[in-house]
């Protein structure tokens, strides 16, 4: 396209001030997309602060993340912005993580009644309760931390404690991983006791992670954890004879047990949280 004409001072200067009307307006927008002079000119009569203030504006338009459905609903519950977008970043959090949780204990449980009444029966509900014991763990190991954690950085500069942070994840986790447990266990044809068996398991290993996490870092003291849950509940199964000993109440007492000495544990060491126990 060629330019044939250009725009004087006074046009330029009242378009820069928003002086001239609309259709004058278009009309030199239109001419300044082909023309450079013109661009050039007309940068002359910007006011420098205002398009810094512009410019701040469409930058924080742009990079300033949207709000998930998480983290409004965080916000309608009365946490503060900073903590909501913190807890809203959880990795285990994500929707993508709740429905990966939400398939596993809905295939066990289906196929728990799949097998309903036949001889394999006690292995599918035995599965189911080993499973939603250990979802918790695992999502307390992708909650904090460098390498798994995109808001990491931003939680060491947020005015929260690593610590803190940590454990609100972690509860956020394992409230999250007991509805999805509980919903499925609903699913489950159960005898009786064993509907609810799973969950001083599942509270006892989370608190356990989180004791370990003082000294490791969670990945590591969840996989050890969830190593020594498996290996716990089939070595019980093996030396009694007994599908569910590792649910019975000899070994809820042992969890009863766990979970105090790990809250024991995270009230002494919650320091070292600060300390660099992640890195």
């Amino acid at each position: 396209m060629t330019t044939t004409w250009h725009a004087d001072e006074t046009l330029l200067a009242g378009y820069a001030d928003g002086a001239i009307d609309d259709a004058r307006a278009s009309s030199l927008e239109a001419h300044l997309l082909a023309c450079a002079p013109c661009r050039a000119a007309l940068s002359t009569h910007a006011d420098p602060a205002a398009l810094t203030r512009m410019w701040a504006e469409v930058t924080e338009g742009v990079d300033a993340p949207r709000p998930g459905v998480i983290e409004r609903a965080l916000r309608a519950v009365g946490v503060p912005d900073h903590a909501a977008r913190l807890l809203s970043a959880t990795p285990s959090l994500r929707l993508s993580w709740l429905i990966a949780e939400a398939i596993a204990l809905g295939q066990s449980a289906g196929h728990a009644n799949v097998v309903h009444g036949g001889p394999r029966e006690d292995v599918a509900m035995f599965g189911f309760l080993v499973l939603a014991a250990l979802l918790p763990v695992l999502g307390v190991a992708f909650a904090y931390g460098p390498g798994v954690d995109p808001a990491y950085e931003m939680g060491i500069a947020a005015p929260m404690r690593s610590g803190r942070l940590l454990l609100i994840r972690a509860v956020a986790v394992l409230g999250a991983s007991i509805l999805f447990a509980g919903l499925g266990a609903l699913a489950v044809p159960w005898r009786g006791w064993e509907a609810v068996a799973w969950l001083l398991p599942s509270l006892g290993l989370t608190l356990a992670t989180l004791a370990l996490s003082t000294a490791i870092r969670p990945r590591v003291a969840a996989s050890a954890v969830a190593t020594g849950w498996v290996v716990f509940a089939i070595a019980l199964q093996m030396g009694s004879g007994d599908r569910f000993a590792a649910f019975r109440s000899g070994a809820q007492l042992v969890f009863v047990t766990v979970i105090v000495v790990s809250a024991w544990v995270l009230a002494r060491r919650r320091e070292t949280f600060e300390e660099g126990a992640f890195r």
